[in-house]
């Protein structure tokens, strides 16, 4: 039953994952299209590029690659959906070691990858621009949009479960 539960929530979080950024990244461009223009120019102004794409070049370049922008994109949507499922495995580890529910658990799962990936590994790693030179409107959107991420994630491994029968 452990292996089968495993074997579950490894392809829940694959899903969860992948559909988790999907449901994050519109609520992400309206929460943009709906900033005020200064932050908005002040935002993309200090902006390098999209993380991922940064992490791309970055990444193939100390492998030694060179890569055409093909390439080069695609490996970025590997990067970008990679890190939502190996993010998502963090919402069934709350649901089984605590005792919060649902909705805290897939909250606490958005937020930390928010805090976590966002806040700290990004910048840390030059895939952004420090946080200090992002308007605060930025930093509430991408804590608003990983919430969704997390809900997403929580909606994703709770179906999955009802219809697998493996959750406990």
């Amino acid at each position: 039953m452990k292996l089968t539960r495993t074997l579950v929530d490894a392809g829940l979080s694959a899903v969860g994952g992948y559909l988790g950024t999907k449901a994050m990244e519109p609520v992400s461009m309206k929460l943009y299209d709906l900033e005020p223009a200064a932050a908005r120019a002040r935002e993309d102004a200090v902006r390098p590029g999209p993380p991922y794409r940064i992490a791309a070049q970055k990444l193939s370049t100390l492998a030694g690659l060179e890569l055409s922008e093909k390439q080069l994109d695609r490996l970025s949507l590997v990067l970008h959906y990679g890190l939502a499922v190996q993010w998502a495995p963090l919402y069934p580890l709350l649901r089984r070691r605590t005792s919060i529910g649902p909705v805290a658990a897939g909250l606490v799962t958005g937020a930390a990858m928010s805090v976590v990936a966002d806040e700290l590994m990004t910048p840390a790693f030059g895939f952004s621009a420090p946080n200090l030179d992002y308007p605060l409107v930025t930093h509430a959107r991408g804590v608003a949009a990983h919430l969704v991420f997390g809900l997403a994630v929580a909606a994703v491994f709770e179906i999955g479960w009802v219809l697998t029968r493996t959750r406990r």
